[in-house]
């Protein structure tokens, strides 16, 4: 949550800034802000508005500032309301220091009490932030850098901050604990991000700054620090995606672009994981034998992650042999759960700096557990932190609402399965072959279903004009692998049209959910083939004996199901453990068709921000 950009350099950075923070958007849009060096002046340019990004270029067209030193942020509300004083840049009262700050402080009221008695500040806004720029403002004695460090020693959370101050025009400060922040550099210019989309217009040459650090910007050139203000080195790496991939390329959305692109992105996450005789994933730092010592697997994951998580346990279960759980992972950790160096932890993330779940695969490193991390960036926090790394080669994905982060973090994690499996000896050569072969056939199969696009339509159309102020309600419901996919189809239409939708296991509908259903309630059923799908029949023949007008999600071929549903979605046949990854695109068709007929707005859904990096 949260994007902050920082330039240094020869140009004015105002434009660079807001550029940056356009590329940031998704992370949070509740307002924004920029605070540059004014030449000439004796404070800081501050220039902010509520609301999205439109209304800060406004805001700085009209004031036309001219430094070449800048902070931007565009904000994701935790502390305060989305409102024009609390967004960032926070700034001493005379206006000469500002901060721009990702995360949280937790002893922030113990930092304001102590201002308040010893210095007399009174904030202004009501957010944490503000908090940060009164500390270091008091520590301030012409060494900016010394300051910051200082600060750091005093505040507790998660936190990624920039900071400027108007004695060092050709200098921005960054420290970073537990919230991600990454550098570029050119010959001229130093610029700061919280994503590495936001460097990509300069440089794929990326640098991020560890846990604990600290780092300086001048024009051209960056330094990293440790806690003591020594120099030390940050982790550096080469992305290989560009900035166009974040651009719609002729979609209307960042969310149908994605959508689109599953197979591709499937495609990438499968080349080169297997050579005919060897699993293989990307990084591992540990003795392959360890492999052998496991006696249970734990995937720990949030929101959609969690849901790929829930697909992958019986690929786990099934090719490891090893009893699998999946846990949320803001949960994990606060139930005393019996891990230890015989377990295996998969987190998984798509950004790799979702908060709950690094906090979670940290927790399980130590208590002496191994850690497997599936994300999609590389250079992350999880990537780096976890002591074996798979990446999903998705792609930017830049829409709030997950889509080709789930299909292809199922895909990885299935790989991990055989991987480990293999590493094992429960699978032969032969076996692998075969699963590998079925992978392969996935991206032309996810083709023949995003050619129904105007099908799924219709049917969108025709559930928006179903709904109600009776019938705002539509459920999802599957068995096995279907249940997953039921989760997730209910995440994505609440996520981006604010409908109310629930996810079940049909075979609890008799246990309670079934009380929800009335004449004309929208019912999706996930239905393909598979051990249980006689079972999901039944759960069809009794919401449509109660009124419940049911689209069902089925093989093709399967006439059995077609029978009994109102409306059916056709999905080609695939081998049952990866049948969600086809199952789960009419789902999200489904969702982006029915928030366009209400007017939302799919990629920046209300209240939700890409990615969540405070707990």
């Amino acid at each position: 949550m949260c994007g902050i950009v920082g330039y240094v350099g020869n140009e004015n950075a105002s434009g660079p800034v807001l550029n940056g923070l356009a590329t940031l958007e998704y992370r949070g849009y509740d307002s924004a802000g920029l605070a540059t060096i004014e030449p000439g002046l004796d404070h800081l340019g501050i220039y902010k508005a509520a609301g999205k990004l439109v209304n800060l270029r406004q805001v700085v067209d009209d004031a036309q500032p001219q430094g070449t030193t800048a902070i931007g942020h565009t904000r994701w509300a935790t502390h305060g309301d989305p409102t024009t004083v609390n967004a960032h840049p926070h700034t001493t009262a005379d206006q000469r220091l500002a901060v721009v700050h990702n995360g949280i402080i937790e002893n922030h009221l113990e930092v304001a009490a102590m201002l308040r008695e010893e210095h007399g500040i009174t904030p202004v806004s009501d957010t944490d932030t503000e908090i940060i720029a009164h500390l270091i403002g008091t520590l301030y004695t012409g060494d900016l850098k010394e300051a910051v460090r200082q600060a750091t020693q005093v505040l507790t959370g998660q936190y990624a901050i920039g900071v400027i101050h108007r004695d060092h025009p050709d200098t921005i400060v960054a420290a970073v604990n537990g919230a991600p922040m990454v550098i570029g550099t050119t010959d001229d210019v130093a610029v700061l991000c919280s994503d590495v989309a936001g460097l990509l217009p300069y440089t794929r040459h990326i640098t991020a700054v560890p846990d604990g650090h600290m780092a300086m910007l001048t024009p051209g050139h960056m330094e990293i620090f440790d806690q003591d203000g020594a120099p030390a080195t940050g982790h550096t790496y080469e992305v290989d995606w560009t900035a166009e991939e974040a651009e719609k390329g002729g979609y209307p959305s960042f969310m149908a672009k994605e959508i689109a692109e599953q197979p591709r992105a499937v495609r990438d996450t499968m080349t080169g994981r297997w050579d005919g005789t060897q699993v293989h994933i990307d990084e591992v730092s540990f003795d392959l034998s360890r492999l052998k010592t496991f006696d249970k697997i734990i995937i720990v994951a949030c929101g959609t992650s969690h849901h790929a998580g829930l697909v992958a346990r019986r690929a786990f279960e099934h090719w490891t042999r090893l009893s699998t759980e999946v846990e949320i992972a803001s949960e994990f950790r606060y139930r005393d759960p019996i891990v230890n160096k015989a377990t295996l932890v998969v987190a998984i993330s798509q950004s790799g700096e979702t908060a709950d779940t690094i906090a979670a695969m940290q927790y399980a490193q130590d208590q002496g557990a191994t850690t497997l991390g599936v994300t999609n960036m590389v250079g992350s926090t999880l990537a780096r932190g976890a002591d074996s790394v798979i990446i999903t080669r998705a792609g930017r994905e830049v829409a709030v609402a997950s889509t080709k982060a789930f299909t292809t973090q199922i895909v990885a994690l299935m790989v991990a399965a055989l991987w480990i499996g293999q590493a094992r000896g429960n699978l032969y050569v032969e076996e692998i072959q075969a699963v590998f072969d079925d992978l392969q056939s996935l991206p032309d199969a996810m083709e023949t279903v995003l050619a129904q696009d105007a099908y799924i339509g219709s049917l969108a159309t025709a559930l928006v004009n179903r709904l109600t102020s009776q019938h705002g309600y539509v459920m999802f419901f599957g068995r096995l692998n279907g249940l997953p996919i039921a989760l997730e189809g209910a995440l994505k239409l609440k996520e981006i049209s604010y409908l109310h939708a629930e996810g079940f296991a049909s075979g609890e509908m008799k246990h309670g959910p079934i009380a929800l259903i009335e004449p004309g309630v929208t019912v999706i059923a996930i239905a393909t083939e598979g051990a249980v799908k006689t079972k999901v029949m039944s759960n069809i023949e009794q919401v449509k004996g109660r009124g419940a007008h049911v689209i069902a999600i089925v093989t093709e071929g399967d006439d059995d199901v077609r029978a009994l549903a109102d409306d059916v979605i056709v999905v080609p046949a695939a081998m049952e453990l990866a049948s969600p990854i086809l199952a789960v695109i009419p789902v999200q068709m489904l969702a982006l068709h029915v928030a366009n007929a209400l007017d939302r707005d799919v990629d920046q859904p209300r209240n939700l921000a890409k990615t969540v990096t405070v707990e």
